[in-house]
């Protein structure tokens, strides 16, 4: 049985969704509250890229998951992040908030949008961490020095981290420690559907549990360019980043994680072509499941049964033969977060849905 000092992740990530009003508050339903310190939202029926908003940048500032693009400015997407949930302007755009339009948002809690220096790196952080949940938002500005460094302030070895260059047009890269024993050598991007890539940019030196490694590549640490960097811990119970093998069958791998998944994402990392997949527990509430979306593309959801998965007490169940899903001998890396802890800090189990 898998224990955790999380019982309730509600405190600490939720699932939103919810239908646009041009100007609206939108409130969590969780068991608890949830001042969101990173929303990430996506309009759910039609194509659109979906767009990240943190409380460090500040919520007029927005990131795109589908493009290379630099941080835009907009006042009429998130406006400010509330007691538990979020306030939205009155969208021009369609990001987050257009009338009559149904969106999702994810949401994680950091803490609380106070910041604080850090220099256990070459390079001197901003961060917001939230330790106990494994989760923390890192500003920096590059310095073009290889190698360099910044500090995360998550006081343990992140599993996975994505760093996004702020104020000029650059890939999304991305750092797992499932894509191979020698994670440290390779790098995949948010925003294609490329397959791991063998490359020096984290300097052939994993992330430590106090900072994460890096070279000049321009994706990461370009002199006076602006950067921020997403990571990510493992917490027993709560979070897991891991890999799964494919075996090509609609009966697919069986995906242990310890807890019930509120949230999953994976992507094939041993071939290219494929979108990075995400799933929750509330777009459709029930297995299969085969609402999808790709942060990659600007697509709207997909709810092709070549997307089917189940969603079980203590992990997920694969249950389709499409590539981007459970090709044969091919690897896939994931991250899930929890809606519900397999066995409770008191032993209390979770049930399936």
């Amino acid at each position: 049985m898998a224990y955790t000092t999380i019982d309730d992740p509600s405190a600490y990530f939720q699932t939103k969704t919810y239908t646009g009003s041009n100007g609206q508050s939108v409130t969590n339903d969780g068991n608890s509250n949830l001042k969101p310190d990173l929303v990430w939202t996506k309009r759910r029926a039609v194509n659109e890229t979906s767009m990240m908003q943190d409380s460090t940048r500040g919520a007029n500032s927005q990131l795109f998951t589908a493009n290379t693009a630099a941080e835009s400015t907009r006042t009429d997407q998130v406006q400010t992040f509330d007691t538990n949930g979020v306030t939205f302007g009155t969208d021009t755009a369609g990001y987050s908030n257009v009338a009559g339009n149904t969106y999702v948002m994810w949401q994680w809690k950091a803490n609380g949008g106070t910041t604080s220096s850090n220099g256990d790196g070459g390079i001197t952080s901003t961060v917001q961490a939230n330790t106990t949940a494994g989760f923390s938002i890192a500003t920096y500005t590059g310095n073009s020095n290889n190698p360099s460094s910044i500090g995360h302030g998550l006081g343990v070895v992140p599993k996975f981290y994505v760093i996004k260059q702020r104020d000029d047009a650059n890939p999304w890269k991305v750092y797992h420690s499932g894509i191979a024993t020698d994670a440290e050598d390779y790098v995949m991007e948010l925003n294609t559907t490329g397959a791991k890539e063998d490359n020096v940019i984290w300097n052939d030196t994993g992330p430590t549990s106090s900072v994460i490694n890096f070279t000049d590549h321009g994706g990461v640490n370009q002199s006076s360019d602006t950067y921020v960097a997403y990571c990510f811990a493992e917490v027993q119970g709560y979070s897991k980043f891991g890999k799964y093998i494919g075996n090509g069958d609609a009966d697919g791998p069986f995906v242990y994680t310890g807890f019930k998944p509120a949230f999953i994402m994976f992507k094939k990392s041993s071939d290219s072509g494929d979108n990075w997949m995400m799933y929750d527990h509330k777009r459709q509430g029930y297995n299969e499941t085969t609402k999808a979306y790709y942060p990659n593309s600007t697509g709207a959801e997909s709810t092709s049964t070549n997307n089917s998965l189940d969603i079980l007490s203590n992990g997920f169940k694969l249950r389709s033969s499409f590539g981007a899903v459970n090709q044969n001998t091919h690897t896939y890396i994931y991250m899930a977060v929890a809606e519900n802890p397999f066995v409770t800090s008191t032993g209390i189990p979770t049930t399936a849905r």
